[in-house]
């Protein structure tokens, strides 16, 4: 129970709730120092638990890695970037085209696992690869991995898990494409319908429409401006990834919304909303512990605890 409190609240305030709610005396500092401790436990048994592989290998669906990077502030007094990967297993959707992408429902992830580490990115995918291989997931071939367009995470990728299908988060695609058309019809409503039809081109046909839309980005002089020019350079570097249609066409995930939610719940709304200062090295093994308090993991810690 104190745990539990700690890691969902500011330690000072899950101090007041283990008062009023079961009478206990606990205070902040020893709430901390336990919640770390059991952090850390949790992450060297991690190896040695079972229900989550067990979990993974019970249900049907694709396996997707989601990739992203939150921030912290440190004890040192600057921000530091700590990353976050999602491993799930989805059941496909409806089949969907780029005309009803918007209106579509996704099914929810059946099982998930959280990896989160501030460390480099050559460390942290060696973290992750080892958490795939413990939840017996496939490493190339047969897993997509979704992210937005930051160069390490596809640096990453290609460094463990080469092969997967990659895809740009197609949110942070139609931004790129909303800063285009700002950029060379300016905000007017015919930019607004330029950009409803710039993501249906670009769901439909990826790289191909992306470029028949920008070369209507353009002003009334027909000059496309360096900023425009700019967007079409970054959907050039990301053509690889824009295989929207055949996901949709699947029923299968074409966003990373899933990983960007988790960072909101476990590192914004926990982490970040006290102002507190965190000791980089115990950030992510105290993200883990928070993650895992919603699988069946969380049981298995404590009964292996208490035996």
């Amino acid at each position: 129970m104190a745990v539990r409190c700690g890691i969902h609240e500011p330690f000072r305030k899950a101090e007041s709730l283990l008062r009023d709610l079961a009478g206990w005396s606990v205070d902040a500092d020893t709430l901390r120092r336990r919640c770390h401790e059991q952090a850390e436990a949790a992450a060297q048994r991690r190896p040695t638990r079972q229900a989550l592989p067990r979990a993974f290998a019970k249900v049907a669906g694709d396996g997707e890695l989601h990739i992203d990077a939150g921030k912290v502030l440190g004890t040192d007094g600057l921000w530091h970037d700590v990353k976050i990967a999602l491993v799930l297993q989805r059941q496909r959707g409806d089949s969907a085209d780029s005309m009803s992408l918007e209106q579509r429902e996704l099914p929810g992830p059946s099982v998930r696992s959280v990896v989160a580490a501030v460390e480099t990115r050559q460390e942290f995918g060696v973290r992750v690869e080892a958490e795939m291989e413990r939840l017996g997931m496939p490493l190339s071939k047969g897993l997509s991995v979704l992210g937005d367009g930051a160069a390490w995470i596809w640096n990453l990728v290609d460094d463990h898990f080469h092969g997967a299908e990659c895809v740009l988060d197609f949110w942070h695609a139609a931004e790129h494409l909303a800063a285009a058309g700002r950029a060379g019809l300016g905000e007017t409503q015919a930019m607004q319908q330029w950009l409803q039809e710039a993501k249906r081109a670009v769901a439909g046909d990826g790289y191909a429409g992306a470029c028949q839309m920008l070369t209507r980005a353009v002003a009334g002089d027909g000059v496309m401006g360096p900023e425009v020019v700019s967007e079409w350079n970054y959907f050039a570097g990301q053509k690889e990834r824009l295989g929207y249609a055949v996901r949709l066409h699947r029923g299968q995930a074409i966003g990373s919304g899933a990983v960007e939610g988790a960072i909101k719940q476990l590192v914004n709304l926990r982490i970040k909303r006290t102002a507190a200062r965190w000791t980089p090295a115990k950030v992510g093994r105290f993200v883990e512990l928070l993650a895992m308090a919603d699988t069946p993991e969380w049981r298995e810690h404590w009964s292996a605890l208490a035996t």
